[in-house]
């Protein structure tokens, strides 16, 4: 009797002017069957399928929320911080993972079981995108834009390659700095400090 044959995955490359697009559903139906994959959801519903990050860029985002998460552990009644396999959806309808984030206490508990367990409908007040080697940084401003479009009160652009990071502020202007040590989490994160020093090396 014949032995069923393993079947491996096929992985699909989609060329940039080939947009797929899925319901919110569908989305959903298609990252719980790929767990491994990094899916995003624009506003208008089409899918955006990240490869896995380099190993540089992985460490720097491990640097990165451990600084965070060490802070929101000694303030954990003010709100809960995620990692980058988090997805949200935002007020728009994109469903957006950020490389780090955090949400205030009160807006997590007014959300129920299940929408926590889901993808969260909220923007995160507080948002990182950590730029890798093969990131646009057009993409990551349009992404940065879209957060604070929809509710997001501070964001961070870091550019390790350039030793650079554009904060995006809630109803004002980008401001960008040029090689900073530290950056404040301001009056939304009240007393965090992420030491840049070593996502710079």
């Amino acid at each position: 009797m014949p032995t069923p044959l393993q079947t491996q995955p096929l992985w699909l490359q989609l060329p940039p002017e080939i947009a797929l697009s899925v319901t919110s559903d569908q989305f959903s139906a298609l990252a719980a069957a790929n767990q491994d994959l990094r899916l995003e959801r624009t506003a208008i519903g089409h899918l955006i399928v990240n490869p896995p990050t380099g190993s540089e860029s992985g460490k720097r985002n491990a640097k990165l929320l451990t600084q965070l998460g060490l802070w929101s552990e000694a303030n954990e009644q003010l709100g809960e911080y995620f990692d980058s396999s988090t997805g949200f959806e935002l007020p728009n309808g994109a469903i957006r993972s950020p490389d780090a984030s955090w949400v205030r206490k009160e807006r997590w508990l007014a959300l129920t079981p299940n929408q926590r367990n889901g993808f969260a409908p909220l923007c995160p007040d507080f948002v990182v995108e950590l730029r890798s080697d093969t990131d646009s940084l057009t993409k990551l401003r349009d992404k940065m834009q879209e957060y604070r479009d929809n509710g997001a009160q501070l964001g961070w652009l870091i550019d390790p390659q350039n030793k650079r990071v554009e904060i995006y502020r809630s109803g004002g202007d980008v401001e960008v700095l040029e090689n900073p040590s530290t950056l404040s989490g301001e009056a939304v994160l009240p007393g965090f400090m992420l030491s840049l020093q070593r996502l710079w090396g």
